[in-house]
């Protein structure tokens, strides 16, 4: 084969390159197209900046009734800003986004700001409702939320991050939600406890 030969196939076999790399191209410009737009990111700011909201409990209740069973739901709902403010509702409907959305409003209403030390609760207490009573008990930075079900929940609406509990009576999911509520309430902070020292001194 002459010199001018193998240039000429050289070239030939470079076209042909440069063709299917097009061919490529186009087929993954018509790929991209077709498939959806990938959401964009939110920063981590703008997450925590987000309502905290999570449906604990549904239940399906039943009412016999002379037309046959008329059939309703009920749901318990947690809302939290993660900034110290948390509160939970309690909704029925005949259907279960109803319900939620009674929840959801009636969470919303009954929220209460809580006492904060930093990522965790300032003391420890325990909070009792009924049979439900919930140990609460400040831990260090790193431990993370050490509880389940409703009473996680509930710190992770609040934005506590570093908190130890204990369940010690009724596993109803109900009562644990109210007895840690009232927990929540007992928190105090060092002035507040000053300033109750400082009127029981004086009354004395």
């Amino acid at each position: 084969m002459t010199l001018a030969e193998e240039k000429l196939s050289n070239k030939e076999k470079s076209d042909s390159n440069t063709e299917v790399k097009v061919d490529k191209d186009k087929k993954a410009e018509e790929i991209r197209k077709i498939l959806p737009k990938e959401p964009a990111k939110v920063s981590a700011p703008e997450q925590q900046d987000e309502m905290f909201e999570k449906v604990l409990k549904i239940n399906r209740t039943s009412k016999v009734t002379k037309g046959g069973k008329k059939i309703g739901f009920s749901a318990l709902v947690v809302v939290g800003d993660r900034k110290g403010h948390v509160g939970y509702g309690f909704g029925k409907a005949n259907e279960v986004a109803d319900a939620i959305k009674k929840g959801l409003n009636d969470a919303r209403k009954t929220m209460f700001s809580i006492v904060l030390k930093g990522s965790t609760i300032p003391h420890e207490t325990i909070g009792v409702y009924g049979a439900g009573r919930v140990l609460l008990k400040p831990a260090g930075e790193g431990t993370g939320v050490i509880a389940g079900g409703a009473t996680r929940a509930m710190c992770d609406a609040a934005g506590i991050r570093d908190i130890l509990t204990k369940c010690l009576g009724s596993n109803n999911p109900f009562n644990i939600v109210k007895a840690t509520a009232t927990g929540f309430k007992d928190l105090k902070d060092k002035n507040e406890v000053r300033d109750s020292d400082s009127r029981r001194t004086e009354n004395e």
